[in-house]
């Protein structure tokens, strides 16, 4: 019942069915009520007539009654429908209290009319008329049969009623799903989208009520985009600025080690040219990530995976051969796919550098392409620690670094490479390198196949 009741709250089609149907309910019992009402009564007025005509009957026929005793059983003959006519004064001739017996004993009293009465102890409907030569009769119905026809006429009419009930009550159902339904499809479309995707919301075959309310979303999302607009500018225009003098510190700092100095000068030299290194990477990949977050991919029919692979290779071999890596591509498998070359080479080259930084001394490195029949894989597969499951969703932040990780590294590799694959509508997936031994990282990249 609490359920219900927050479900109540919280949803504005479950308000508007229940509003709706209660009050439907209400105008079906209302006027239910009155129909029965009315057609109770049409039927009783109808039955009274009857009576009328019996009697305006006896008198243009000039019909003569006779009581005659004794007699066999009528075939189909219902004592509860049956219409009595006899004389008015025969009544005194009444022999006994039973009300089969004729004449009935009516009381020579009653006035010209319709009277309700107890006859023998039974209720009848007594229609009391003067006809010509001043005699007057009586016409008479047991007033259990004639409730009786009339209840049933009356809860016919209600037929219709109960049929169209609950037809009515699922057709506004449905009717409010539907009407709600553009609201709730504007919904899923936004609830799909990826983070960078700040186009304005179709605000078309809205209801005129709700339209406001996503004109004032399509507003906040154009700042937004605009606020993103601007720290991406203020990201590429700092990197811009902060490579010439760092380009100029890297070459300051080889002249100096080329010159001679003591022991202990070379040795602090170290940790300062390591530190220009780190500062020019970081700079490079912050133009990378700002790059990587434009609004839409580069433009591209397609490129081969394995020529892109041969580039991050050549690119990346001697720090592989620096540290006695065995690096190279697993398979001969080969495909086209729907990117650009310069995106396809940023998202290898993260992370094959990635791989090659956290595996140790004489480890390896293999990249390879799969095709499924859904999709194509594009796998880098390492030996090195490999990430634990609880930083799992973490290290695609910016800035993020694994505990323990000492190596060089600016943190954007990851986020760059989640960029560049929801652009283009791929997925990541992180595993374990060596799933017995859960060493190892094996990075999977799965775009849909066209």
């Amino acid at each position: 019942m609490d359920g219900f009741k927050r479900h109540l709250k919280d949803s504005l089609q479950v308000r508007l069915s229940v509003s709706l149907s209660l009050a439907i309910v209400l105008v079906a019992v209302l006027a239910g009520v009155f129909a029965f009402v009315s057609a109770l009564d049409e039927a009783h007025e109808l039955q009274d007539n009857t009576l009328r005509q019996v009697a305006v009957l006896f008198e243009r026929q000039q019909m003569t009654l006779a009581y005659p005793r004794n007699l066999p059983p009528i075939a189909n003959d219902d004592e509860e429908s049956r219409v009595v006519v006899q004389y008015l004064a025969d009544g005194n001739q009444a022999i006994g209290g039973d009300d089969n017996a004729m004449p009935l004993p009516l009381a020579t009293t009653l006035g010209d009319g319709l009277h309700s009465l107890l006859v023998a102890g039974e209720p009848f409907r007594v229609l009391v008329r003067t006809i010509a030569g001043g005699k007057r009769i009586a016409v008479a119905q047991e007033t259990g049969g004639r409730d009786k026809q009339a209840r049933q006429s009356a809860l016919r009419s209600l037929l219709p009623f109960l049929v169209l009930f609950p037809v009515l009550l699922l057709v506004v159902s449905d009717l409010v799903r539907k009407l709600l339904r553009p609201i709730a499809e504007r919904a899923a479309e936004i609830d799909q989208r990826d983070e960078q995707a700040l186009h304005p919301i179709d605000e078309r075959h809205l209801p005129s009520e709700i339209r406001p309310f996503v004109v004032a979303i399509n507003r906040l999302l154009a700042r937004v985009e605009q606020a993103m607009e601007t720290q991406r500018r203020f990201v590429a225009d700092a990197a811009h600025e902060l490579r010439s003098p760092l380009t100029a510190l890297s070459l300051q700092a080889e002249r100096l080690a080329a010159a001679p100095m003591s022991p202990v000068a070379h040795e602090r030299l170290l940790p300062l040219r390591r530190g220009i290194e780190r500062g020019r990477k970081l700079i490079d990949q912050l133009l990378s990530l700002a790059r990587a977050q434009a609004t839409a991919p580069a433009p591209g029919a397609g490129v081969c995976v394995h020529a892109v692979f041969r580039r991050v290779l050549e690119d990346l071999l001697p720090l592989a051969e620096a540290k006695a890596i065995d690096i190279g591509v697993d398979g001969q498998v080969d495909v086209q796919v729907p990117f650009s070359e310069l995106d396809l080479y940023t998202l290898l080259r993260n992370l094959v550098d990635n791989a090659i930084r956290y595996t140790p001394h004489g480890g390896r490195v293999d990249l390879c392409v799969r095709i499924e029949p859904k999709c194509v894989v594009l796998q880098v597969i390492d030996t090195g620690p490999g990430i634990a499951a609880a930083d799992k969703a973490r290290v695609f932040d910016p800035f993020y670094r694994t505990l323990g990780a000492d190596d060089v590294g600016s943190g954007l590799g990851l986020s760059i490479v989640k960029t560049i694959a929801e652009r283009y509508g791929a997925s990541l997936s992180l595993d374990d390198g060596d799933p017995q031994s859960h060493r190892g990282l094996s990075v999977c990249v799965r775009l849909a196949r066209g």
